[in-house]
């Protein structure tokens, strides 16, 4: 049984890896993410894998492996608040330096490594965020790769195209607070062209899951 916590979104959020708890109580608004197969029980619903939802002052039971995303109300001026974010956190295209970032009102906090999860939280701030689409992947050459986006604040969609061209699109998911969208990829980890767009400002988590066999890559704190 552990709860360990994470700076790498503070001082806006404060992180919690949960496992093996048979039972948890969330006080404040929190969102919680189901890392694990096995459901989690909060009063006389489930939250299946892959899930998430908004919390408050309420028990969970039996959880394997979740993240609880704690601080939703730290600061309840969405415009204040992405003005610090500005100031605190590097640009996507400063720290990651691919072409489609260039440019772009997009910024991140810095990445952690948790044994073979990745967790790195994000603000876009433009709308519409105009990312680009992308589907590889190319630090992990281990087939298997999976990775969903968790909402923050803000609302957003995240799109799915044949082509790498928006034209082409052919799956939109709408994203509000507390969501996370459907899994995009198949057994193998291939994924679809796809792009996560601004319907407002926003803030997201992405996970990434790493298949047996791969290791982090270089960029990101191991712990």
């Amino acid at each position: 049984m552990s709860v360990r916590q994470f700076d790498f979104a503070e001082p806006f959020f404060t992180v919690k890896l949960i496992e093996n708890e048979t039972a948890f109580t969330i006080e404040d608004r929190s969102i919680l993410l189901n890392l694990s197969q096995d459901k989690i029980h909060i009063e006389r619903q489930i939250l299946g894998e892959l899930q998430s939802a908004i919390f408050v002052n309420v028990g969970i039971a039996s959880v394997t492996k979740a993240l609880l995303v704690e601080g939703l109300e730290r600061e309840p001026n969405n415009e204040k608040l992405f003005e610090k974010i500005r100031s605190h956190w590097p640009s996507a295209y400063e720290v990651r330096g691919e072409d489609r970032l260039k440019g772009i009102s997009h910024y991140m906090s810095k990445k952690i490594w948790v044994d073979r999860l990745g967790l790195t939280m994000y603000f876009s701030g433009s709308v519409p965020l105009n990312v680009g689409l992308h589907k590889d992947h190319a630090f992990c050459p281990v087939p298997g790769f999976r990775e969903v986006h968790t909402q923050i604040v803000g609302f957003g969609k995240m799109q799915q195209c044949r082509e790498r061209n928006v034209a082409s699109l052919y799956l939109e998911e709408p994203m509000a607070p507390g969501t996370t969208h459907r899994p995009m990829y198949d057994e193998d980890g291939n994924y679809p062209w796809h792009q996560f767009e601004t319907i407002t400002p926003s803030v997201f988590m992405a996970v990434e899951m790493l298949p047996v066999g791969a290791e982090p890559p270089e960029i990101g704190d191991k712990l």
